[in-house]
């Protein structure tokens, strides 16, 4: 069964995009990845900022790959991290109006990326936040450790992504993964604080500022195009790879792998 956006507004101007897959801890599946870049590509003059969060004490686990089969994983799963989930992603960079990801559980792989691509980020004091690709066997998107180098440095990114590291709010607060730590029992409050002062905000500054911001980033990280084809090809072997049939097996397997080095 897929998972589900919910949606509502809890605040004047603020529109809360919730994502919901519970059996799977919000993994992100088809059907929520295109409703988040279909909510915010199709964003209403009333809406001046919108909040990312999870359901059920979850931000997101995710991809959703428990369902694919072995025989046709290498294709599914890159489908599913290549058009759907690049998708949602340039939606929150793309969106005009300043967005907030509101983390009340953990948020890993996929999901940090996720959160990690709203303007803003608050987490409850007691979540995890983490990059398992090195225990999967996964080359990460160079767009992808683009994001984390330019929020917190190479020092930090390198530690995330090579040995698979899980941090708590704590040290992510240190790093500037987020903006702001408060209690399970104040998240909610705080993040509609947040959202209705950013809502309140000069919509012409705010959506000005997110692409003088976006092109300046852009410019930094560009690649040249023969560097880029190469860096796609290389994330492309990976999901033909032996090692990441074994890691995600082994993952579901609550085992460790066996790794093969192809």
């Amino acid at each position: 069964m897929p998972g589900e956006l919910l949606i509502d507004r809890p605040a004047a101007g603020v529109l809360r995009l919730a994502i919901s897959n519970p059996v799977k801890r919000n993994a992100l599946d088809r059907a929520i990845l295109a409703a988040i870049a279909a909510q915010l590509t199709t964003l209403d003059e009333s809406t001046r900022c919108v909040i990312l969060t999870g359901t059920d004490g979850t931000f997101s686990s995710g991809y959703d790959i428990s369902e694919i089969t072995a025989e046709d994983f290498a294709e599914e799963a890159e489908k599913l991290v290549a058009q759907p989930f690049c998708e949602a992603l340039a939606a929150l960079d793309g969106a005009g109006v300043p967005t907030l990801a509101v983390l009340t559980g953990s948020a890993i792989g996929g999901g940090l990326e996720l959160a990690l691509s709203c303007d803003l980020r608050l987490a409850s004091d007691h979540i995890q936040l983490g990059m398992p690709p090195a225990k999967l066997g996964l080359i990460y998107s160079h767009t992808g450790l683009r994001r984390f180098l330019d929020a917190i440095g190479e020092p930090r990114t390198r530690e995330l992504f090579l040995l698979g590291r899980y941090v708590d709010a704590g040290t992510a607060l240190g790093w500037g993964l987020v903006n702001w730590v408060a209690e399970p029992h104040e998240v909610e409050t705080h993040a509609l604080e947040v959202a209705t002062q950013l809502a309140g905000n000069s919509p012409l500054s705010m959506a000005g500022n997110k692409r003088v911001l976006r092109e300046l980033l852009h410019a930094e990280g560009a690649l040249d195009p023969d560097v880029e084809r190469e860096m796609l090809s290389l994330r492309a072997s990976s999901f033909q790879s032996q090692d990441l049939l074994e890691g995600v097996s082994a993952f579901m397997q609550k085992r460790t792998p066996s790794w093969k080095g192809r």
